[in-house]
């Protein structure tokens, strides 16, 4: 079957959008095209989240933030597309490459610190294109940062709530995964000010992520005032409400993050349990995350042995004082 070339124009504009990119040398046509391609790839975001087969997206990936990385080299300033790297980058290093480090921590532990590791420079791959779209969108905010970060956040609107999150997320996670790291330590104090300005400006943002991401952050954050579980619960409690109990990243946080440390086994089994019985598919943006969490989460239980002392069995106690 012949197609022609409007049907073509009409069925497949962007094939035609990639032609004269290659055709075109140095041209402002070209130039249009690349910059027409960013906008296409910043909102291709929605294509992975809300997909339920983690596989196809873990093999599809790799490829789409290599293709956003080429059209960055082209666009070194397009904000929406060094948001969506970055986004993609710390999504990719924690669900595809951090998780399954824990998971094989226990049968080769070797083999789990190099995937660690190798998530650890994701991460910061990922915060550096987030300070990228930072300093594009607010010129100057680079400098300013490291000279004052709490003073430099202040010029950040609502407008560029998606870059400070996920450069706090990316940072935050990097530091996670590596606390020997003396240098990652000692910038907890700047994602401190990103995290806090997230939370000024829009606690709401992506069903309350920010306050998903505080429950860990919490239990490791410094010269914080309170108890890091209690401030760490009442986040756990946002994140739950605003999401309207469809994300089940906060309940998997809430167990790793504030169960483990403090052995609370029997919290820790429920609440990965209410986890499990959440519907991926309620919010159709989370459902990614959300079939992730939730193979997670029958992991944890499955080996939930690994992480506490099996619970005493009164009978058996009783009769060591037998004589």
């Amino acid at each position: 079957m012949q197609i022609r070339i409007e049907q073509l124009v009409e069925r497949k504009p962007w094939i035609i959008w990639m032609g004269l990119l290659f055709l075109c040398g140095g041209c402002s046509l070209r130039e249009m095209a690349i910059n027409q391609v960013g906008d296409i790839l910043a909102e291709t975001g929605a294509t992975f989240t809300s997909d339920e087969d983690p596989e196809l997206v873990a093999n599809a990936l790799p490829f789409g933030l290599k293709f956003m990385e080429s059209v960055l080299a082209e666009q070194p300033e397009h904000i929406g597309l060094l948001l969506a790297t970055s986004e993609g980058f710390t999504q990719y290093a924690y669900a595809f490459v951090y998780l399954e480090a824990v998971k094989m921590r226990s049968a080769d532990y070797y083999r789990a610190r190099e995937l660690e590791l190798r998530s650890k420079k994701l991460f910061l791959r990922a915060r550096d294109y987030g300070m990228r779209g930072l300093e594009a969108k607010f010129p100057g905010f680079g400098p300013s940062f490291k000279a004052d970060p709490r003073a430099a956040v202040r010029q950040v609107d609502t407008g560029g709530v998606g870059l400070l999150y996920w450069t706090a997320a990316s940072w935050a996670s990097a530091v996670n995964v590596d606390m020997t790291d003396a240098f990652l330590l000692a910038d907890l104090p700047k994602i401190d000010v990103l995290v806090d300005r997230v939370l000024e400006l829009d606690e709401n943002f992506e069903n309350g992520a920010i306050h998903s991401l505080l429950i860990s952050y919490e239990m490791v954050r410094l010269a914080k005032e309170g108890n890091p579980e209690d401030r760490a619960y009442d986040h756990f409690k946002k994140a739950v409400a605003l999401s309207g109990g469809f994300d089940a990243a906060p309940y998997i946080s809430y167990a790793t993050s504030v169960c483990v440390p403090t052995e609370r086994r029997e919290e820790f089994i429920q609440v990965l349990n209410t986890a499990l019985g959440i519907d991926p598919k309620g919010i159709p943006e989370l459902t990614l995350s959300n079939v992730l969490m939730q193979e997670y989460g029958q992991w944890l239980l499955d080996h939930v042995d690994d992480y506490f002392l099996p619970p005493l069995d009164p009978l058996s106690k009783n009769e060591k004082f037998n004589p």
